[in-house]
This record gives C-alpha cells, sequence and structure tokens, in this order.
C-alpha cells in the first residue's frame, strides 16, 4: 500500500486549481489574470522542456511568443513546487536544479524551452473529473473511482 504524501507547502488554489506531475509532463489549469470566464491549460514536457498554454478551447496563449515563457508557465511551476518540492520537480522534468533553486521560476530558467501544441482537451478533461469529486455527497461507502487511495486507517 502507497502512502499519499501530503502538499510540500500549503498552496492557494485560486491562481492554479488544477497541477500535477503526469503523463510525463508537468501539467495544469491556471486562472485567466483578465477574465475570471477563462482558464489556460500549461505543460511542460520531461525530458525535452517542450512548453504549451492554451485555452481550455485551444485558442492559443497570447504571452507564449518567442523564447519568453508566459505568466501561466510561471505560475503552473511555482504552484507545482509548493505542491511536490523542488526536488521532486526537477527530477520529474529532468532538470538540473544545483544550488539556488528553490521556485519553479528558477526550474524554468534552466531550461530551453520551445513551444509544441500539446493535449490541453485532455489535462482539462482530467481538472473538469476531479472538481465532479466535489459535488459527490459524504458518504462512507466507497467510491469505484477511488479505489486506489489507500483508506484513511491504512495510512499512518
Amino acid at each position: 500500500m502507497l502512502r499519499v504524501a501530503p502538499p510540500a507547502r500549503a498552496r492557494k488554489l485560486a491562481k492554479v486549481p488544477f497541477v500535477e506531475l503526469a503523463d510525463g509532463r508537468l501539467q495544469g489549469v491556471v486562472s485567466s489574470g483578465s477574465d475570471v470566464e477563462r482558464v489556460y491549460v500549461s505543460s511542460v514536457t520531461a525530458g525535452s522542456h517542450a512548453v504549451n498554454c492554451s485555452t481550455n478551447n485551444n485558442r492559443p496563449c497570447g504571452g507564449l511568443r518567442g523564447s519568453l515563457l508566459c505568466k501561466h508557465l510561471h505560475a503552473l511551476a511555482d504552484e507545482a513546487v509548493l505542491q511536490y518540492g523542488v526536488e521532486q520537480v526537477a527530477r520529474y522534468l529532468r532538470i538540473d536544479a544545483g544550488d539556488g533553486v528553490d521556485s519553479g521560476a528558477d526550474l524554468l530558467a534552466r531550461t530551453d524551452a520551445r513551444h509544441e501544441p500539446g493535449p490541453a482537451a485532455v489535462v482539462f478533461s482530467r481538472f473538469l473529473r476531479h472538481l465532479a469529486y466535489l459535488e459527490v455527497p459524504p458518504s462512507a461507502a466507497p467510491v469505484p473511482e477511488l479505489h486506489w487511495f489507500p483508506a484513511t486507517a491504512a495510512v499512518r
């Protein structure tokens, strides 16, 4: 049985409500700074450090031009460091963190990022699925989709 690790540090969910290390990418959903109705799906691929940022309906992020990384990618990386810790994020993305790295922005600065379209719809769908669990009424009965989480009594 695996132990569920708590976040490295507490984080606020308003700006980056969903962040995960999955499918060979750091990926997640980042709220728009200018429109409360809009979110961006951002990702950094492990190893190649290819980046993508677009709205949930695949419109490209205007801040992702040239060699500059947009603010959504920086917010995603910073929240990933809060959630998982800088060492785990660096190891997952295959970045040589070295000394003096303590934020997601520091990690991104050590990459040679380039734009490559990514699976925004898949990531956004996973985010919506996680949101659906907030609407599940409290119950002692098992939820079939969550069978892989260890029981509370098993984690010590």
